[in-house]
């Protein structure tokens, strides 16, 4: 049963140092605290929201990101008439201390200030031509950083202690925020699946001869 327990744990110690996927779900209510966006008139606007997709590469050398939101006027064109849902700037935080209740330095800005993405600068930016929002994407790169660097930041990304930020005129410290988590791959799921029947074959296994010992 150990042997097949360590079988199992060295299948997925083979996918270490493998590509990376992580995601975030950006909304209201994960901001610390939660934000109830309204109109500079003070009548409510839609919730705003969105989501971001993350890759880092087998050698972590860079990361690059996606991510689209909505009910935010990314140009302060969208919604003319009013500049509260207007965004201001667009970070990744990150800290050892960073929890999906509490805040975070920024380590890494990609739209308005501080803008990291810059050597060189991946950033890019596309409005939606029908509504309120956009797509954003760029390139973490090994020189960037907000007084860090994407290694120094990396042990942080991979446990759960980071999140992507949108920030507003009405919310200056962040209108929608998503903390970002890891996304095992297909082929660790298929490893650890793998490991897990080994282990099931041989507790079969030695249940059968147990009780086969036991009627002797």
């Amino acid at each position: 049963m150990k042997l097949a327990l360590a079988l199992a744990l060295s299948m997925l110690a083979g996918s270490v140092g493998a590509q990376t996927f992580l995601t975030a779900t950006l909304n209201n209510a994960s901001e610390s605290p939660p934000t109830v966006p309204t109109t500079s008139g003070g009548q409510p606007r839609a919730a705003s929201f969105g989501t971001a997709s993350f890759f880092i590469d087998s050698a972590a050398s860079f990361m690059t990101f996606t991510a689209t939101i909505f009910n935010i006027d990314v140009t302060g064109t969208q919604t003319p008439n009013d500049v509260n849902d207007n965004l201001g700037n667009a970070h990744i935080h990150a800290g050892p201390a960073v929890t999906p209740t509490t805040n975070g330095p920024v380590v890494w800005g990609f739209f308005g200030a501080p803008l990291n993405d810059n050597n060189p600068n991946d950033a890019v930016f596309t409005p939606f031509t029908t509504g309120v929002g956009g797509t954003f994407s760029g390139k973490w790169d090994m020189a960037e950083g907000n007084g860090t660097t994407l290694t120094a930041q990396l042990p942080n990304i991979l446990a759960g202690r980071s999140y992507i930020n949108f920030h507003t005129t009405q919310f200056g410290g962040g209108e929608i925020r998503g903390n970002i988590v890891a996304v095992p791959e297909p082929e660790t799921y298929a490893l650890m699946l793998a490991g897990l029947a080994v282990v099931a074959g041989v507790a079969r296994r030695r249940g059968r001869n147990g009780r086969a010992g036991s009627a002797a």
